[in-house]
């Protein structure tokens, strides 16, 4: 973990004496501190369930399909016209 960043939060966690020996032992085979394991290895995790839930994979056929959609867009029906004008009127407000 990069030490020059200005950290400007903190966060607090509590664990149990096992929990905190496991981190302790963990971080000195890292050779780091157990702050920067514990924050390292959240980010990681962090990132790949943001990932997970923000990114769309398809495959070459859906994403061939999505992109033809996109290019022929659906002609508005009444419920369409509806939405959009509801739409407009919140955004008046």
């Amino acid at each position: 973990m990069e030490n020059s960043s200005v950290k400007e939060s903190r966060l607090n966690i509590r664990c149990n004496g096992h929990a905190r020996e496991l981190l302790d032992k963990a971080a000195t085979y890292a050779h780091v501190s157990v702050s920067e394991f514990v924050l390292s290895h959240a980010l990681a995790s962090a990132e790949k369930v943001v990932q997970a839930n923000e990114a769309i994979t398809l495959k070459p056929e859906d994403f061939r399909a999505f992109l033809a959609a996109l290019d022929a867009p659906a002609k508005a029906n009444p419920a369409l016209k509806k939405a959009f004008k509801r739409h407009a009127t919140q955004l008046a407000r």
